[in-house]
């Protein structure tokens, strides 16, 4: 378990899935946790389960600027400060390219890359106040889940896919801009159960159990990912322990991108 004591970090989509996990685990290493995210419900559980003195739940649209603004200094008036982000909120949705129109670019392009990019304008400076030099002092953090599908063309997943390779350029453009003060990393996993997963199976002819089964079997680990196992590598990435990790990805899939296409 890393050491992230003392440690204020906010996780977007923190209220389930892998950014639940994240939540949950940065708490058992020490960190003071803002949960964003549009579930209020489930938000106010963990604050209840996890102790309001350890997590914050702040109700937040990543595609609107101004509720990431609103997220930056609510951190910051309840922790004090901030010393690392998640950028974990992200949307899917089934199609190939002639199968979407405007409003489907702005829900997945608006919470996954544009999110990402405000998050990034508006926490950076905060958590650059809190940076102390060169040289392998302390350095803020600004981690961004991406996806196995930046490098694999998924079949009917063209806008997911495309938002999840831009970010991967955005990663290598803020690790060289905000140089000394900022490392900037992508964690990018592969098959993992959590609700979007169970979402992509929809309108498959086999049940969801039964698909998840074929392919465990596909995976060389044989099984699927759990959000757990991204939290543990997030919780690395947070800490002085990978800090001349930056500027790149870290693939968590299990060793799925090893296989050959046959």
């Amino acid at each position: 378990m890393k050491d992230l004591n003392g440690k204020v970090i906010i996780v977007t989509g923190g209220t389930s899935g892998i950014g639940e996990a994240c939540v949950r685990h940065f708490v058992e290493c020490g960190a003071k946790v803002v949960a964003a995210s549009i579930q209020r419900e489930e938000g106010a559980k963990l604050v209840e389960e996890l102790g309001a003195d350890s997590v914050h739940f702040v109700f937040t649209d990543v595609s609107d600027e101004t509720s990431v603004v609103s997220m930056v200094a609510e951190t910051v008036s309840v922790f004090g400060k901030i010393d690392s982000v998640h950028c974990n909120a992200g949307v899917w949705a089934k199609g190939m390219v002639t199968d979407f129109n405007d409003a489907d670019w702005e829900k997945v392009m608006g919470v996954n890359v544009k999110g990402v990019f405000w998050t990034a304008k508006h926490a950076i400076p905060e958590i650059e106040k809190n940076a102390t030099g060169e040289k392998g002092s302390e350095q803020g953090v600004f981690l961004v889940t991406t996806s196995v599908a930046a490098q694999i063309g998924f079949p009917a997943h063209a806008l997911y896919c495309a938002s999840k390779a831009a970010l991967e350029a955005l990663i290598r453009c803020l690790a060289t801009d905000h140089a000394g003060k900022i490392r900037a990393v992508g964690i990018s996993p592969g098959t993992i159960d959590t609700p979007m997963l169970a979402a992509t199976c929809e309108g498959w002819d086999a049940p969801v159990e039964e698909l998840y089964a074929q392919v465990e079997q596909k995976i060389p680990v044989r099984r699927l990912g759990q959000p757990l196992d991204i939290a543990k590598t997030a919780a690395f990435l947070l800490s002085r322990d990978s800090e001349y990790i930056n500027g790149t990805i870290v693939t968590l899939d299990g060793g799925t991108m090893a296989l050959p296409p046959w």
